[in-house]
């Protein structure tokens, strides 16, 4: 058996998400049941083998290579991750390393000569950096179509409660309960869509030494070589690119700007979940909650808490690509090609890990009705003051509106002076005072962001 210090040094290479609760047990952690966590090292390792073995299906598929001959390429092989990684020092990059150890492995020598052929790193690692995105965001929207679904539900029975909406934090004007849902809900199906439609977008990199694929013309003549992109794509289940993107990094763009998108929604929501939680406000509760050290009292919005944070550590990542998109000269980057790696892997590990947290988040929270009211009537009906100002200022001038609503501010009761006014009637002034009587469209907001959702197939 293993001592303790053996133990620590075996596992030494390891993400567990000690430091990083967000991926701690989600598909972006670490796994203890054998399957690979998602934009982990050894998932991008698995993918760089994907991609060496798409390029091969694409040579049979074209018939410029026995098909045969790709199924005695190294087969079963799984890189082992951390001898990988230090063999990719000297070479600059992982793929060196892993065709040697591709063709190591293959006993079948003419088979291991079509291993990598025509093709350069940025081919293959490019084209790995997609498949482990595109596998990403398949996880991330199953989490994100599961929360859609829970706040469908919220905003459905809360249509109609009404609420304070609150600006700059304070209160504003009456909302509905549900309304505000609904805004959260329209938030996550539209990144949710965006993900979609970016990972249909993802596309293989086939270009050769300097994109332009002079390796493929040489050995299989110039309309072999046109043909070969969109084979190594439809081998790979990528797009085929309308040219090779060596340097023209509008996929990593494309991506990030999607991936931020979807972490922004998710972190707006989780805004919310952490100011309705705290107990003077008290408008939503959560099933699953953290505890103190020190204080046994508390039930802390942990899932919130930790979308907050993945939220704020977006942006910081995207910058990075943006930084290197825009330092990306020559055919192949010197350098800003190797920044991608690290801050793409990390906003995949966020995506897939928020989502995870916004489902957990979204199927134990609820909302409570009658609290929202009880706050909704602390200001007295002053919540109304943007109502009686369209009403009463046309009716006895700003200049004795003004004061009616200083008084009231004072601690007078509003319902008292807005009745000592001989300009407004009676049976005017339930109405007027009634915040359900001013809530807008936000019945008919919750309708459409429902509705939206299901046309996205979100029940």
């Amino acid at each position: 058996m293993p001592t303790d210090d053996e133990t620590d040094s075996a596992l030494g290479s390891a993400v567990f998400g000690l430091l990083d609760p967000l991926l701690a047990g989600s598909a972006a952690g670490a796994r203890a049941d054998g399957e690979t966590a998602i934009a982990s090292d050894a998932h991008v390792a698995a993918a760089l083998v994907r991609a060496e073995r798409g390029l091969l299906t694409a040579y049979g598929d074209l018939g410029v290579m026995p098909p045969a001959r790709a199924e005695r390429v190294a087969p079963g092989f799984r890189p082992e991750v951390r001898a990988l990684a230090a063999a990719a020092l000297e070479s600059g990059n992982p793929v060196v390393p892993l065709v040697d150890a591709l063709r190591r492995r293959t006993g079948d020598a003419d088979a291991a000569l079509w291993i990598h052929r025509g093709a350069t790193s940025q081919d293959i690692l490019d084209t790995a950096l997609m498949l482990v995105a595109k596998d990403g965001i398949g996880v991330a929207v199953e989490d994100l179509a599961a929360a859609a679904s829970d706040l469908v539900a919220q905003a459905v029975a809360h249509r109609d409660d009404p609420a304070a909406a609150r600006t700059l934090g304070q209160h504003a004007v009456p909302i509905t309960v549900g309304a505000r849902i609904a805004g959260r809900l329209r938030a996550l199906v539209r990144a949710r869509r965006t993900l979609l439609d970016a990972a249909a977008a993802l596309p293989a990199q086939l270009g050769g030494a300097a994109g332009t694929q002079a390796s493929f013309v040489e050995l299989f003549g110039s309309e072999i070589a046109s043909r070969l992109p969109s084979a190594f794509a439809a081998a790979t289940g990528l797009v085929a690119p309308p040219a090779p993107w060596h340097t023209d990094r509008y996929p990593i763009l494309d991506l990030a700007h999607a991936a931020g998108a979807a972490l922004a929604a998710m972190g707006a929501l989780a805004a919310d979940v952490v100011t309705l939680t705290r107990p003077e406000i008290a408008e939503a509760s959560v099933q699953r909650g953290g505890g103190s050290s020190t204080m046994p009292q508390k039930r802390n919005p942990v899932d919130a808490v930790l979308l907050r944070s993945a939220a704020m550590r977006a942006p910081a990542l995207i910058g990075q690509l943006h930084t290197a998109a825009g330092l990306a000269g020559d055919e192949r980057p010197d350098g800003a090609w190797h920044a991608e790696w690290p801050a793409l892997q990390e906003l995949l590990r966020l995506l897939v890990g928020a989502a995870a947290r916004t489902r957990e988040l979204c199927e134990g929270l609820r909302f409570d009705a009658e609290r929202a009211r009880e706050n909704l009537a602390l200001t007295g009906g002053l919540i109304l003051s943007e109502r009686l100002a369209l009403v009463l200022k046309p009716r006895i001038g700003a200049a004795r509106f003004a004061e009616v609503i200083d008084r009231a501010a004072a601690g007078e009761s509003l319902a008292d002076l807005v009745r000592a006014l001989p300009e407004v009637a009676e049976q005017d002034l339930a109405d007027l005072l009634d915040p359900a009587r001013y809530l807008g469209r936000s019945g008919a907001l919750v309708d459409d962001a429902v509705r939206t959702a299901r046309d996205e197939g979100i029940r």
